[in-house]
Formats: C-alpha cells, sequence, structure tokens
C-alpha cells in the first residue's frame, strides 16, 4: 500500500531547499552528473545571484536559451560563447548569465530526477534565495491545435489523472504531491498576452513514462490495442482537463513541492494527439513553435528582473 508523505513547512525564500541530514557529515559533496563539488568549487561565489534556473531536454534548445535571455537582459557580448559550466560531463549541460542559470534535462522522469536532485543540492550549497524554477519545452497536445503553449495547472498522473507522483523508496511506494506554484502560472498567463503571434493557455499536464505504448501512440515498435482503444483513452484524458502530454512534469513539480521552490511547467504542443501521432510539420515551423516557451519566459524573467531593481530602490 502506498506511503502518503506529509508535506514539511517550509520558509519560501530560504535556502534550506535540501530536506537531508545525511549531507551534514559529509566531508564534501560532489554533484557528479554536473561536475561541481562544494570543495572543487566556490559554489556560494559562482552561484549565489541565482535567481532563476530554466530546464530543458535538449541541450541546443538551452544553449539557444541562454543566448536569448543574455540578449533580453542587455548581456549580450558578441565575443562570449557562454562556457558550458558541467564541460566535465558529457550528461548534462548548463549556462549562466546573471542570475539566469539554463540546464538540460534529458528525456524522462529519471534523468530529470537526477539532475534536479544535484541543481537543488547545488542552490543549496551557494546560499541562493527566492529562486524560480521553470521547465521549458515541447509537448503533445491534447485537443490543442499546434504551436499553443500550455502553461500546466496540474501535474498528473497518467492512470488516475491526479496530482501525485509515485516513487518507489526502500521497496515501498511514496506518493508525493505535484502542487504547483497557481500564482507563478497566472503571472505566466499574463506575461503570454504581448505574444499576439501565438496562443498561451492554463491546462493540466498528463506524465508518461514512455513516448510511445505510455503516451497511446500506434506507432512504436510494439502496439497491443486498436485505434478505437488509443481515442477513448485520449477522451478520457481530454475530458480530465489535461491539455498535453510529456514526460518529466510530475517528478519535476513533485521535487519543487518538497524543496519549496517556486516552479512551472511551460510546453509547446508539437501535435494535437487527437488528430494522430506523427510530428509532420516542417522543420523551421517546429523551430518556431520550440522558440515559443522560451520566448515567454525570457519575457517573464526580464519583468520580474525589473520589479525587483525597482523595489530596490523605492
Amino acid at each position: 500500500m502506498a506511503q502518503k508523505e506529509g508535506k514539511q513547512n517550509q520558509q519560501r525564500g530560504s535556502a534550506d531547499y535540501v530536506k537531508n541530514p545525511h549531507l551534514e557529515g559529509m566531508k564534501e559533496d560532489f554533484l557528479y552528473h554536473i561536475n561541481l563539488g562544494t570543495k572543487t568549487n566556490n559554489l556560494p561565489e559562482m552561484f549565489g545571484d541565482v535567481k532563476f534556473v530554466c530546464l530543458g531536454g535538449s541541450s541546443n534548445r538551452m544553449k539557444a536559451f541562454i543566448e536569448l535571455i543574455a540578449k533580453k537582459l542587455g548581456m549580450e557580448d558578441p565575443k562570449s560563447e557562454y562556457p558550458n559550466i558541467c564541460e566535465g560531463t558529457d550528461r548534462y549541460v548548463m549556462y549562466k548569465v546573471g542570475p539566469v542559470l539554463s540546464v538540460s534535462h534529458g528525456m524522462g522522469i529519471p534523468s530529470m530526477a537526477i539532475v534536479l536532485h544535484e541543481i537543488i543540492k547545488l542552490l543549496h550549497h551557494a546560499r541562493c534565495k527566492d529562486v524560480t524554477v521553470i521547465r521549458i519545452g515541447t509537448s503533445g497536445g491534447i485537443g490543442v491545435e499546434p504551436g499553443t503553449v500550455v502553461v500546466t495547472k496540474e501535474a498528473v498522473d497518467p492512470v488516475t489523472f491526479k496530482p501525485t507522483f509515485e516513487q518507489v523508496i526502500l521497496g515501498k511506494m511514496v506518493v508525493r504531491s505535484t502542487k504547483l506554484d497557481s500564482g507563478l502560472a497566472e503571472e505566466l498567463l499574463v506575461c503570454s498576452k504581448e505574444f499576439s503571434q501565438f496562443k498561451t493557455v492554463i491546462g493540466n499536464t498528463v506524465c508518461t513514462l514512455d513516448f510511445y505504448e505510455g503516451q497511446a501512440r500506434l506507432d512504436g515498435a510494439f502496439c497491443y490495442y486498436t485505434e478505437k482503444d488509443k481515442m477513448d483513452y485520449l477522451k478520457k484524458v481530454k475530458e480530465a482537463g489535461v491539455c498535453n502530454m510529456e514526460m518529466e512534469s510530475t517528478v519535476f513539480a513533485s521535487m519543487c513541492e518538497q524543496s519549496g521552490l517556486r516552479g512551472a511547467v511551460v510546453c509547446v504542443a508539437l501535435l494535437n494527439r487527437l488528430n494522430g501521432d506523427q510530428i509532420d510539420s516542417p522543420h523551421e515551423v517546429l523551430d518556431d513553435y520550440q522558440h515559443r516557451p522560451q520566448l515567454l519566459v525570457a519575457s517573464y524573467i526580464k519583468k520580474q528582473l525589473q520589479l525587483q531593481t525597482k523595489a530596490k530602490h523605492n
């Protein structure tokens, strides 16, 4: 029987993002998958000013995002190549401009969980405060037109469509909440109004363990169900208030909830799954679609930093 974990009270804005007493007794905490450590690197000096962490699946996409951020924040340097801070490992990439980190998370729940554990510890060791974490990505739309940007209201499981994430720990199933910051979602929606070239909506996101059978596709290497079975399931998904489907949102939301980090998921729909399984839009169209969540999040970050600067001078 699943064990429900109680929510820990935590002061938002504090640097106490980790909930692990074992870390205190370690001589060094080496963040293996991002090649950073408490002894080998001065983490407060390198990352103490971080206010936004943006994660996306593709390494190339996150390189493009940090270049966009640099331009938006007026920190663009024609000579800068924006070095990969994690160049000592081939698992993930990480770039930094001002108070913004751009990090790749790979594909699927396990890959997201690994890097997010280490990013949360990095923020803790760097003594960062008031950090916002946003996943920027792509997804399959459910009843929305291709190119629509979906800001996640609730990240839900693919069986009951409840906002929970199940994690096996010590052979037991632990159920964790995937509650996201509703205020942040609304702020992103308001910010989207400046982009008339694409539509942005708030809706639930269903998170699966697989791209093919887990998402009821008919085009995988294996398929033991009919097209009617597929459509019956996708209709149930739509009736649950789901607007899109991807593979990282529940673990992302769960870890933001546990750590006290303000979190959001912003994904563009590359296709409407009610109309098919194959992504067949031209390359230039897909490039435009993938750029849309980046534009929205970059604009949001710029506005928030402007508000913070204004508040300091008042």
